[in-house]
């Protein structure tokens, strides 16, 4: 046990030394100079914790295998169905069958009044292939897009950096633990929190690229089929033309009946009305008396003038005078 007793003393006279300058440059400063002592101490605790005087008396931790699949996969789907709500709970099954879970759902109408829903299903990894065939089996297929981002390298760099922090994170109690003054409390305090919040964001990254990597995400688009191209293009024929025609006088029969039924409660006022005149009130009315002929001082006008006498009519006088 000569060797790892030697690097612990070694470890330990590093730590006793840089806190010795450090108390002696700030000249007792009080507290304050405390604080600044004890982040040269932490300084100084992470540099005689380098390679160079690694801590042997326990084996370091060996690195996580990092699996080959690290990689996140993504697919967006879009299908036309008979049924929507029905090739909705199916795409459901066939995702929770394969151990994953609904993310995500939305079901509205577009403007042709058909229904349309976009669900997003996260699936494991290893059932991607699986389940992307079998949610393309469900309907007509209208778009398809599929994409793999390999991401090894991050998640072999943000492991290294947790257990790094963590480490970090480590030393800083154990000289909280050690230190008798309250500024070199304050200080390392401080260094603990800030070690602290750098550790708790990269795990949130690590976290997040597990998931990512761990689970696939399929966004799943479920539309409708237009009603009348199911059978193909149809011509129109006899039968068409007199369907037709008959469902347009029909039609045009219904609004006229409507519209007779709307101006009868009128149309019976009016004459209701009429009556009511006709019999009653006109005869009650006093008669306007007939106009006398207009007079003159040498009598009355002549009604008419009188009817110009022909040429046989015609006195003699009109007849020129003989010469004997």
């Amino acid at each position: 046990m000569p060797a790892p007793c030697s690097a612990h003393a070694r470890a330990l006279a590093g730590i006793l030394l840089a806190a010795s300058l450090a108390l002696a440059g700030c000249g007792g400063a009080g507290d304050s100079g405390g604080g600044a002592s004890a982040k040269s101490a932490a300084h100084g605790a992470d540099a005689a914790a380098g390679p160079g005087t690694a801590d042997h008396t326990k084996p370091a931790p060996k690195a996580p295998l990092v699996p080959q699949n690290a990689i996140i996969r993504t697919a967006s789907l879009t299908l036309q169905v008979k049924d929507v709500p029905k090739a909705l709970d199916q795409a459901r099954t066939t995702a929770e069958g394969a151990g994953g879970y609904v993310g995500r759902e939305s079901t509205g109408r577009d403007a042709d009044g058909r229904e349309h829903t976009q669900v997003v299903l996260r699936v494991p990894s290893a059932e991607y292939d699986t389940v992307l065939a079998g949610l393309q089996s469900e309907g007509g297929l209208i778009d398809r897009t599929a994409q793999a981002e390999d991401v090894t390298d991050q998640v072999v760099d943000v492991d290294s950096r947790v257990r790094s922090q963590r480490a970090s994170v480590d030393r800083i109690r154990a000289l909280m633990g050690r230190a008798t003054k309250l500024g070199d409390v304050v200080a390392l305090e401080g260094e603990l929190s800030t070690r602290q919040a750098d550790l708790e964001s990269l795990l949130a990254r690590q976290a997040s690229l597990k998931d990512r990597t761990s689970l696939a995400t399929i966004t799943l688009s479920l539309s409708a089929k237009p009603v009348g191209k199911a059978a193909g293009d149809h011509s129109p024929g006899v039968v068409d033309a007199l369907s037709g025609g008959w469902h347009v006088f029909v039609t045009l029969l219904r609004w006229i009946v409507l519209a007779l039924g709307a101006a009868l409660p009128f149309a019976a006022c009016a004459a209701a009305s009429a009556l009511l005149w006709r019999r009653v009130v006109r005869p009650r009315l006093p008669r306007r008396p007939e106009p006398a002929a207009a007079m003159t001082a040498l009598g009355p006008l002549p009604s008419a003038r009188p009817a110009p006498e022909s040429s046989e009519e015609r006195p003699d006088r009109d007849r020129p005078a003989r010469t004997p």
